[in-house]
């Protein structure tokens, strides 16, 4: 038995992982879509591909997944949204949210809302296919790698924006800033 089947008859026999191999893909970028859906389809998964969070949620009425990748930013809204209903129809689905626009106030929201991990773009798809099958998060300590100036400030943005529930008109007073300059900010990915 090669390496990469030794690896998966592990994943598929750990605990706490779903049995089945179902898996719900959701990004609004078809080529990246196409391609981690065949690289996952290779892995053994049973794949349904979405690109709207109107599709994703259709899918998930059906027959919730065991297992999900799902994109934060989509045209048609955000996929935390989606995240939640995945946890709140299947319980023991393990969900993988991914985003360009990675910081840890959104990632504590995804994790909050019942997702296992978070990976910033790009992921290629052994590091997403890893983070599924993951017994446990394996994140590096931060003070190797300690935020700039500019990151912090992103960061708490981020963190007053998830605390008014992604208003921001609300963000937007509370940190008293013209309601502009913050949509800006946000649009922008995060600085290194």
């Amino acid at each position: 038995m090669g390496e990469t089947e030794h690896d998966d008859a592990e994943a598929l026999a750990a605990p706490g992982l779903p049995e089945d191999r179902s898996l719900l893909i959701l990004d609004d970028d078809k080529p990246f879509l196409h391609r981690l859906a065949r690289a996952m389809e290779q892995r053994g998964f049973v794949v349904t591909q979405c690109e709207t969070v109107a599709e994703g949620l259709a899918a998930l009425e059906s027959v919730p997944p065991a297992f999900a990748i799902i994109d934060m930013r989509l045209n048609d809204g955000n996929g935390l949204d989606v995240i939640q209903r995945l946890k709140e129809a299947r319980p023991d689905a393990r969900g993988i949210i991914l985003t360009g626009y990675g910081n840890i106030a959104t990632a504590v929201t995804a994790v909050k809302l019942g997702a296992f991990d978070y990976l910033a773009k790009p992921a290629d798809a052994d590091e997403i296919y890893h983070a599924l099958m993951a017994t446990t998060i394996d994140k590096p300590d931060a003070q190797e790698n300690p935020m700039s100036a500019d990151r912090v400030r992103w960061e708490h943005i981020q963190r007053v924006f998830e605390s008014c529930d992604r208003n921001v008109s609300e963000t937007a007073r509370r940190l008293n800033m013209h309601r502009r300059t913050l949509q800006r900010i946000l649009a922008k990915r995060a600085p290194r």
